[in-house]
């Protein structure tokens, strides 16, 4: 089991890290949930779980600074959802859309990195490969590529017809 992170609220609204006993900040805070560290904020004398609140501050710091990721119109449509019964709905369908997300993007990256550790001759081959079998399929000549490996010849449509001899 993994060790979780104590990071303490002082009243003076000071982070305090625990594990590395030296006060923190919230740019500290996120890099800890971009390195994937669990962690956890908690009240320095109630021992209260604070955790979403500095997650939340620091997703409105974030949509504050730069490209931000939720439009006015998006918030305002969550803001409405709360109290009524989708509310629950909506927690878990935005939890699993997160999830899906995620792993598309990590299918996206595996799939990006075995392009790019393979040789780049090796790539255009399979490239050209795949082209070629979709050109034939689409234009049946597979048929007769399959009757060449066979044994048999193309016919020269010059040459007169057996049969009719």
């Amino acid at each position: 089991m993994t060790d979780v992170r104590i990071i303490k609220k002082y009243p003076n609204r000071r982070l305090y890290d625990t594990a590395i006993s030296s006060y923190v900040t919230l740019v500290d805070v996120k890099t800890l949930v971009l390195d994937g560290i669990d962690f956890k904020v908690i009240d320095a004398k109630t021992e209260a779980d604070l955790t979403r609140g500095i997650l939340l501050q620091i997703i409105s710091e974030e949509e504050e600074g730069g490209e931000p990721i939720f439009s006015s119109d998006l918030l305002a449509r969550i803001i409405r959802s709360y109290g009524g019964s989708e509310q629950n709905m909506l927690t878990s369908y935005l939890e699993k859309s997160m999830e899906l997300w995620l792993e598309q993007q990590r299918m996206f990256r595996e799939r990006t990195r075995t392009l790019m550790d393979s040789s780049p001759l090796g790539m255009l081959t399979q490239f050209a490969e795949r082209n070629l079998a979709m050109w034939q399929a689409m234009s049946g000549l597979n048929q007769d590529a399959g009757r060449r490996r066979g044994g048999q010849q193309p016919k020269d449509p010059d040459e007169p017809n057996d049969k009719h001899r």
